[in-house]
């Protein structure tokens, strides 16, 4: 049995540890944003990264575009050859393709917008200088360009243009050096944020660890004092168990001493005086015959209901001490008492008894026989049967002891409530004398069987001493096979019981 309470009321949790999770999905929160904010930071310098290296990719190409474009003319100025041209012609449609991507590019930067504007212009213009220089030099020949170039702004214009890729190139690099700079910058504070953070977490751990470490062992604390209590409990519902069935032996022990103290008067002094009357009464009916029958007759009557009572007091001598049993033995005793059951409930009641039972002591024999008493009571009381055996044999330093009969049978919960008196009386019996007994269903589930083991011993030793067995005592007692197992010496009680 262990002690048990009521479920706590329902109770919110504590106030510091409230904060302390708030706390803790705080720095979550924080350790998010940020996680977010370097992620940004981070995309927006390989951006920038990306846009500065094709923006120079742009510049260059458009460089080495016109610079091919000159060197290319010239080659066909010395050898007159189509094939130099190429570039010439195609740089026109390349440059738009190149400076429509720049623009893109720098759509968001209004100073490098102007400079690419000026180095557009500057392209243009060596463009267009080249296609006149090529129309005078296919309607005059060489002499011409060599005046053309003579008087021509060709070379200061290729290095304006070189310049200006080389300033545009510069200015993206140090805008990429600034970008750098600048995350760099962010991500120092990150670093110190996220070492915050980490330490912070840190410490939350450590006061969570704390916590848990403080609760497990307050629970651990809180189950051993249950556990204790637990102990002490099952120990004093022990003890108070004992005592109460030390009580009750010790209760069946007087009433029985009381029963048989109550038989002998009624024995001595109530069947003396009805003997007394009985004898007047006779005398006086005899002379009163002749002179006033009626008198005789009246006299007659009252001996009659004289007899009745003193076979009515012979019946509650016998239920509260059997004579035969003192006087005859036991196995007499179930004989005579079994046959009166029948003969009162008219139902079939077979005795069998196997060995020396009658070698038992007077509180062995008044212990069985109460048993048989109170379970054909039950019986006749409840069972609805038409057919009772009882058995009894003598087994070693045992007497085993069973009550069949083929009624409605017994509940399985009946032998456990505790208003079952007759069930318990049956078992105190059984313990009194370091016994056992238990009741269950009769043979193939038909019936009741009610089954008891009572070591019989030095009945010498036993009958002189009133002291009750340890409840445990009963452990020790082998206990009976089910009903359907048991031997018998007649013929099958399964075909009696059927």
């Amino acid at each position: 049995m262990y002690f048990t309470t009521d479920p706590p009321a329902k109770a919110g949790l504590p106030f510091y540890k409230t904060v302390v999770c708030l706390f803790c999905v705080l720095i979550l929160i924080v350790n998010g944003f940020s996680l977010f904010h370097n992620l940004g930071s981070l995309k927006a310098a390989s951006q920038a990264q990306t846009q500065t290296a094709l923006v120079t990719e742009k510049l260059q190409n458009i460089n080495l575009l016109v610079m091919d474009a000159e060197s290319n003319l010239r080659g066909y100025f010395l050898s007159n050859n189509d094939v130099y041209l190429g570039p010439l012609r195609t740089a026109a449609s390349e440059m738009d393709v190149q400076f429509a991507a720049l623009e893109q590019l720098l759509a968001d930067s209004p100073a490098e917008r102007r400079n690419l504007n000026q180095l557009h212009s500057l392209v243009s213009r060596k463009l267009d200088g080249m296609n006149q220089i090529l129309t005078v030099f296919q309607k005059g020949g060489l002499g011409d360009i060599v005046a053309i170039a003579a008087n021509s702004d060709s070379k200061a214009l290729l290095d304006e243009i070189g310049f200006q890729v080389t300033v545009m190139v510069r200015e993206q690099n140090l805008l990429l050096d600034a970008g750098r700079a600048a995350f760099y910058k962010e991500y120092r504070y990150a670093v110190m944020l996220g070492i915050g953070i980490n330490a912070m977490a840190i410490l939350v751990l450590g006061l969570f660890y704390r916590l848990i470490r403080s609760g497990f062992y307050a629970r651990v604390a809180t189950q051993r004092a249950l556990q204790n209590a637990n102990e002490n409990l099952e120990s004093m519902v022990a003890l108070r168990t004992e005592q109460l069935s030390v009580l009750s032996r010790h209760l069946i022990s007087v009433s029985e001493e009381e029963k048989a103290r109550l038989a002998r008067e009624l024995h001595d002094e109530l069947g003396a005086n009805l003997t007394a009357i009985n004898i007047d009464l006779n005398a006086v009916a005899d002379r009163l015959r002749a002179a006033q029958p009626e008198l005789a007759a009246m006299l007659d009557r009252a001996r009659g209901t004289l007899v009745d009572t003193v076979e009515l007091k012979r019946r509650i001598v016998d239920n509260l001490r059997p004579s035969m049993l003192d006087h005859l033995g036991l196995a007499s005793a179930l004989h005579n008492y079994c046959g009166e059951y029948a003969r009162l409930t008219g139902l079939v009641c077979e005795v069998l008894i196997e060995g020396e039972v009658d070698a038992a002591g007077p509180m062995h024999a008044i212990a069985v026989f109460r048993i048989v008493q109170e379970s054909l009571n039950n019986i006749a009381k409840y069972a609805g049967a038409r057919q009772v055996i009882v058995q009894l044999m003598r087994e070693g330093q045992m007497l085993a002891l069973e009550i069949i009969d083929d009624g409605v049978g017994i509940a399985a919960d009946a032998a456990s409530k505790p208003k079952s008196y007759g069930l318990l009386g049956m078992r105190e019996r059984a313990l009194l004398l370091g016994g056992s007994l238990q009741v269950r269903r009769g043979i193939n589930g038909n019936g009741t069987c009610v089954a008891a083991m009572i070591p019989v011993g030095d009945g010498a030793a036993r009958e002189g001493a009133l002291s009750v067995p340890h409840p445990s005592a009963a452990d020790h007692i082998p206990s009976l096979p089910p009903c359907s197992t048991r031997p018998h010496t007649t013929q099958d009680l399964d075909g009696q019981l059927r």
